[in-house]
């Protein structure tokens, strides 16, 4: 793969500043005060945190803004194959990915400012966020957290449209604290006092009480899912409602019904932003809305070729126990409108609760396979997580890589064509759409 100048300019600074995250916003303020603070000069920002569901309810903004006929920017992360994939400027017809020279030449700017002083990499990288976005025109700036919320590099945001709390579960404990209610703390730390708050779906009820009790304190007009809207299937439609009435949705491109939720988080985040969203816009945003590495069915390219003859593929790099659940609930969808075996084809890093992960899938997989995730330090070795697996109840072998895993199933599967889930780690799904030669655009 060619090297390209944005990703050298990356490589640079990797070697002059440490890996990993340092919560703290003092050195990304003192950075962005010597660019003449960019991020006071964004369009509308929809500023979006939450453990599980930030980058479908991005996407699905994007799409509804979009399809509305508005010229939007995109930030999310990490990114899958190429770092481009964090910045999409606005463009008509629909964003795109950020230019390479374009980025390179931001990243150089930044880095210079920054004049060697202590910084990550994140942050100088949320920098070029605010350069780009102040410089390039649009209507609205979609912006996900990187982690946490309140200590999160993005959060020099002083007067989001709307902050979003999407679903908030454990994880990055390390960081964010080892109870549900200290990471909705975390989280809520995005709220801004008298800025509109959008509350996802949320499966502690814990959680939620912080999330509405930070709004409260903040006087933040707030709309919270399941009080002031929601979403449910009806008729093999998806039916939107709140305060301005129901909207008769097809069914979001997105699968697994967790996508209801996420849809109608963005569809009241983008109307709490202060955006006028049609009905026909919503539903050409249902079906437009493409979101990788999440429930993404792999069709063709080099990996999907070494699989079993009709073989039904799926990539979603959801890493930790609530997404294993929303996971597993999806592909159960598909076992009861399509019975197939279940094989999981898995690699995960040891930050996260990888037994959690897998419990979510017994008595649904048939076999997991380990691979190692060659895109990270921090993968754990296949032979401890095959033991992961089967601690959680699953028949599972360790083996060398994805292609491995896929001829092994191909030589020795005897039976109806199998349907294949390849997951557990946003790194790994990235390393898996490279190889497959199908990276995100």
């Amino acid at each position: 793969m060619t090297t390209l100048a944005a990703d050298r300019e990356i490589e640079h600074l990797m070697t002059l500043h440490p890996k990993g995250f340092d919560l703290s916003l003092d050195r990304i303020a003192r950075l962005l005060e010597r660019l003449g603070n960019p991020q006071d000069r964004l369009p509308p920002v929809i500023h979006i945190a939450g453990t599980n569901g930030k980058g479908s309810c991005a996407a699905f903004s994007r799409a509804l803004l979009e399809a509305a006929g508005h010229l939007v920017h995109v930030h999310t992360s990490p990114h899958l194959v190429n770092w481009h994939e964090r910045y999409r400027l606005a463009a008509e017809g629909g964003g795109k990915l950020v230019d390479d020279d374009v980025f390179a030449e931001a990243i150089a700017r930044v880095a210079k400012a920054n004049q060697g002083q202590k910084i990550t990499v994140f942050e100088i990288l949320t920098a070029v966020t605010f350069i780009l976005f102040s410089e390039h025109p649009a209507e609205a700036a979609i912006i996900e957290v990187g982690l946490g919320g309140r200590f999160d590099a993005t959060n020099v945001i002083s007067r989001p449209a709307v902050s979003v709390i999407m679903p908030v579960s454990m994880d990055h404990e390390a960081y964010l604290g080892d109870r549900v209610e200290l990471i909705a703390a975390e989280k809520a730390g995005i709220m801004k006092r008298g800025c509109p708050v959008v509350i996802g779906a949320q499966e502690s009820e814990t959680a939620l009480e912080v999330l509405i009790e930070t709004a409260e304190r903040l006087d933040c007009p707030t709309v919270v899912y399941g009080q002031d809207f929601l979403a449910f299937e009806e008729n093999g439609r998806m039916v939107y409602q709140d305060e301005d009435g129901l909207m008769d949705l097809p069914l979001p491109r997105l699968p697994g019904r967790h996508q209801f939720a996420n849809a109608a988080a963005a569809i009241a985040a983008v109307k709490a932003a202060g955006f006028e969203i049609s009905h026909r816009a919503a539903e050409k945003a249902m079906t437009s809305t493409t979101w990788p590495a999440r429930m993404q069915k792999l069709t063709q390219g080099r990996l999907v070729e070494l699989a079993p003859k009709g073989a039904e593929i799926w990539l979603d790099g959801g890493h930790n126990p609530g997404a294993g659940v929303v996971i597993a609930e999806a592909l159960a969808e598909q076992e009861e409108k399509n019975p197939r075996p279940l094989i999981l084809i898995a690699g995960m890093i040891n930050t996260k609760d990888q037994t959690g992960y897998f419990s979510a899938f017994k008595g649904l997989a048939r076999h997991v396979y380990t691979v190692p995730v060659s895109k990270s330090d921090a993968g754990v070795p296949n032979d401890e997580l095959a033991l992961c697996a089967t601690e959680a109840g699953l028949s599972a072998e360790p083996v060398n890589s994805v292609a491995d895993a896929l001829m092994l199933l191909r030589d020795s599967w005897d039976g109806p064509a199998p349907r294949i889930l390849i997951g557990g780690s946003l790194y790994f799904a990235g390393a898996v759409l490279d190889e497959n030669g199908t990276p995100p655009t």
